[in-house]
């Protein structure tokens, strides 16, 4: 499959002003890409057209003040980016967010006490895609051209191992919730003769220093100091363009930690929950444990060789 990331061609991209919105960014314009740049930080926003101004004045630059979870600024800003930019090509739906539920009594009870904080956890990482999708899906079927096309949805690896105990269990249902619709999304489009030029992906970045982790704006990675084991947010964009030049639906990506061995082992566990009849999420249960590391391991170190 052919690659998207082309000169001349043109992404849109949520998130952008810092992380892997920004490195994907900084990938595109290396490449001779026109950019449509939508992120809620104005400041970073501002600064991000900045740096990717001067990588190539002559290419195209825009960026939008845009909250994805707000569906009428959505629609609003779809009819000023048809305008400037009439076929899109590469559409990275990656904005996200990740809040914690207010403190309350007990322990991890806490989060099922909070119901803004499902709401707001949703109204981003599910909605805001969705948001996007419902308004730039039809700029690109309304475009003449039937060249390849694709888009983008990061997704995570708790959306898929679930881990518990981290206070955050609407993130991972979010995600949860990301990978399934992009799923839908992917086989509607490739089971319609007049879609199947728009390809689907679902990134699914490992650890990685982004505006998640402090890392906040469109940082020159040369110059900040990460966690060890973390992967640099440009880490990741280089594997979304080698998952899109292999057609890969699913871009799992290691990180400094883990390797694809050891996530698929993981995944292959929590699948095995259903189809064993296991306790769910029992990777973390007392009872399962120690199996679970055991079994995981094995599994890894025969992917491995």
């Amino acid at each position: 499959m052919t690659s998207v990331i082309q000169t001349q061609k043109t992404a849109l991209i949520t998130g952008a002003a810092s992380g892997v919105g920004f490195a994907v960014a900084k990938l595109c314009r290396a490449k001779g890409m026109h950019l449509a740049l939508l992120d809620i930080d104005q400041e970073n926003l501002i600064k991000a057209k900045e740096v990717l101004n001067k990588l190539d004045p002559a290419l195209k630059t825009e960026v939008y003040l845009l909250d994805v979870a707000d569906t009428a600024a959505w629609k609003q800003i779809s009819q000023q980016i048809g305008v400037l930019f009439p076929c899109i090509d590469l559409v990275v739906l990656n904005a996200g967010k990740g809040y914690k539920p207010q403190e309350a009594a007990g322990s991890r009870l806490k989060a099922w006490l909070d119901g803004d904080y499902w709401r707001k956890t949703f109204e981003t990482n599910v909605y805001g895609p969705l948001n996007g999708l419902e308004v730039i899906l039809p700029l690109i079927l309304s475009s003449e051209s039937q060249s390849p096309k694709s888009i983008v949805i990061t997704g995570s690896k708790q959306g898929i191992t679930n881990p518990p105990g981290g206070g955050n269990p609407a993130y991972n249902a979010s995600k949860a919730a990301i990978k399934s619709l992009t799923e839908h999304l992917a086989h509607d489009l490739r089971s319609d003769p007049t879609t199947a030029h728009i390809s689907v992906h679902l990134l699914i970045p490992g650890w990685t220093w982004t505006g998640l982790m402090g890392n906040t704006g469109p940082t020159n990675e040369d110059e900040i100091k990460k966690p060890t084991g973390a992967w640099y947010p440009s880490q990741v964009a280089t594997e979304m363009l080698k998952g899109l030049e292999e057609g890969s639906f699913y871009i799992i990506c290691p990180d400094g930690e883990t390797d694809y061995a050891l996530d698929q082992a993981r995944m292959k566990w929590g699948s095995d929950d259903v189809v064993q009849g296991r306790s769910a999420l029992s990777r973390w249960d007392s009872d399962w444990k120690s199996r679970a590391e055991e079994a995981i391991q094995t599994d890894a170190k025969t992917r491995r060789q």
